[in-house]
């Protein structure tokens, strides 16, 4: 790779053979081959080397994903990364790959509720069992842990709440035991941290977010060590789970820019922090008070921060808390993230799951913005002329 993300981002897989800044997008069910002896070679390479690129039938990819798997490799310092349709579909490809009935997983309580559903409703039936431990207290994954823990996952920052954590601590504890570890980096991504070269062995992001950048494709990307890596491979080869090529397509135009869009996000988010600051009755759920444990726990491991913050406000009365969201217009309401665009959302106490560690008074509501690439000036404004809603 370039010395440099940002170089590597702009001059990797041009088609030199069509004379194309751009690899080529293919499409294709059925890979044709000149005789069956070119297709059983290409079936023993894919035995030898299944991160190759040997492809024998659609479901495995085409030359599009390939070059996609390559790119993000490369900017994760993984050994391979593997595609999926959306960032759940990352999600439960992780867990998947690596849970079995009688196992139990240890999981960050402010989790993206989904996967919270997933871990907490779902795999108890099959005999998984899901134990929640405190974000701001790392004794509580000890005390979790019995000979049955085959997996810590962590979300990073916490979803909503956003709480950083001692991640360096958390694989120390983990690797004492020989368990797995798993993160969703889709806040970070690789550009502001590289889960697998910090130590953990699955690393997840939803590249509908900011890889692809402009709110018009799904996808997700799992990460991996060397150490999970056929696990992995046999879960994906087993499910199905498959990015399209067209998607694969749109994600890599996405990340050209990456860089640039999170440079700017970060920016437009650091002002609009500050003006929050002078507000009463609101808490800036984001990495900037520099002698604060969050603060530092960003810093120690991040390059950067994204445009996804929150708001914790105090307020009597409910109502003006939707007021303050419904009055912006140059935010959108709607879920997901990571986009060109602003967005605002009242998180409401039943929309962040059973959250055992979320110490939320009754006169306080979070509200979720994602600081898009508009003039940070006009967003400013926004926010300052709806703030008058809230009582």
């Amino acid at each position: 790779m370039a010395n440099s993300i940002k170089t590597y981002l702009k001059h990797t897989y041009k088609d030199f053979k069509n004379r194309s800044v751009n690899p080529p997008l293919v499409r294709t069910s059925t890979m044709v081959f000149k005789s069956m002896k070119d297709l059983r070679q290409t079936q023993k390479k894919n035995l030898k080397n299944p991160k190759g690129g040997h492809f024998e039938y659609g479901r495995q990819g085409t030359s599009t994903t390939f070059e996609l798997e390559k790119m993000l490799t490369k900017m994760e310092e993984s050994y391979h990364t593997f595609l999926t349709p959306t960032g759940f579909g990352a999600v439960f490809l992780c867990l998947f790959s690596v849970l079995r009935p009688g196992n139990e997983l240890i999981i960050a309580d402010p989790v993206y509720s989904p996967t919270r559903l997933l871990t907490e409703k779902y795999l108890n039936k099959f005999n998984i069992i899901a134990k929640f431990y405190d974000p701001n207290n790392l004794d509580t994954i000890k005390k979790n842990i019995t000979n049955k823990t085959k997996l810590i996952y962590v979300e990073n920052p916490g979803s909503n709440t956003f709480e950083f954590q001692d991640l360096g601590k958390i694989l120390s504890i983990a690797k004492k035991k020989k368990i797995y570890t798993a993160i969703d980096n889709t806040w970070g991504t690789p550009y502001f941290l590289r889960p697998i070269k910090l130590g953990f062995d699955l690393s997840i992001v939803s590249a509908t977010k900011y890889y692809s950048g402009h709110s018009d494709v799904m996808g997700g990307t799992l990460a991996v060590s060397k150490k999970i890596f056929r696990k992995v491979l046999l879960a994906q080869n087993m499910t199905g789970l498959r990015l399209s090529p067209d998607d694969a397509y749109f994600i890599m135009r996405g990340l050209r820019t990456l860089d640039v869009r999170l440079d700017r996000h970060e920016q437009n988010t650091n002002l609009i922090v500050k003006f929050l600051l002078k507000k009463k009755n609101i808490e800036v759920l984001y990495p900037y008070k520099k002698n604060s444990k969050n603060y530092k726990l960003w810093k120690k491991y991040y390059s950067g921060s994204s445009g996804l913050m929150g708001m914790k406000i105090k307020s009597k009365d409910k109502k003006s808390i939707d007021k303050f969201v419904n009055s912006l217009n140059f935010f959108g309401h709607g879920y997901s993230w990571g986009g060109f665009e602003s967005l605002a959302l009242h998180q409401e106490i039943k929309e962040q799951g059973n959250r055992k560690f979320l110490n939320l008074k009754k006169n306080e509501f979070i509200v979720r913005l994602h600081i898009g690439l508009e003039d940070p000036k006009d967003l400013i404004e926004d926010i300052r002329k709806s703030l008058k809603y809230i009582k």
